[in-house]
């Protein structure tokens, strides 16, 4: 009761802000208000047939892949693109891993966590991972891993280049960006394995491609995807 009144009288203080909209958050409410929690722009891209899902069409021909899932859809200068600012440039690593509980626990739920052996995040390159002190690609698989009660490998892949942003490039610059950057760390880990490949924002697909690609050469014996957001193309 005293910690209860105690946190209360802090949070009228310092109040919690909603990550998405910046109000303040109530008691029970952690990272996202109850609000935005309604109202984010959600795929349910897990609940249709593959052949019905217009993000897995996005690799057709390029990468075979079992699942392609995303949790949002990105929406310029709206609550999902706050959400990927805080997790990616403001140090908020616990919501990528919210995140990814709250998807993961879908995903149990739909019954895709028997679909699933080992869940791997798109590394980034030690420079830049020591500037920025994480992965938020890692924090969504860590998420994911809890929910759908599948490990992860957060390290499983290794990025050997430090690329420049993508953030402007088109699909083939992105591709060429990308394509000869990742290496698995421990092939006898992946031989056989059936995988699910994690990052924050799937844009043109060129980098969960490259991942793939990887991958299964070095014997994975499927590989879907998930992003905390896609944004059309």
């Amino acid at each position: 009761m005293l910690r209860t009144l105690w946190q209360d009288f802090v949070g009228l203080i310092y109040p919690r802000l909603c990550l998405a909209c910046r109000e303040p958050l109530v008691t029970g409410e952690n990272h996202l208000c109850t609000g935005c929690r309604a109202e984010l722009p959600y795929t349910d891209y897990h609940l249709l047939p593959p052949d019905q899902n217009p993000l897995g069409r996005r690799f057709w021909g390029k990468l075979p892949i079992r699942h392609a899932l995303s949790y949002l859809r990105f929406v310029r200068h709206g609550r999902v693109q706050h959400l990927l600012h805080e997790l990616k440039y403001q140090g908020q690593r616990d919501v990528g891993t919210a995140l990814g509980q709250l998807y993961g626990a879908e995903l149990l739920a739909a019954g895709l966590a028997t679909d699933f052996d080992l869940i791997i995040p798109v590394p980034l390159h030690p420079r830049k991972l020591a500037k920025r002190g994480y992965n938020q690609a890692a924090a969504f698989a860590t998420g994911l891993a809890e929910g759908l009660k599948v490990p992860a490998a957060n390290t499983a892949l290794r990025r050997n280049t430090n690329t420049k942003t993508q953030t402007k490039k088109n699909r083939a610059q992105r591709w060429a960006n990308v394509a000869t950057v990742f290496e698995v760390e421990n092939p006898a880990s992946i031989i056989g394995r059936r995988i699910l490949i994690v990052d924050d924002v799937l844009t043109t697909g060129a980098t969960l491609e490259a991942c793939g690609a990887v991958l299964l050469a070095a014997g994975a014996a499927e590989v879907s995807i998930v992003a905390i957001a896609c944004a059309d193309r």
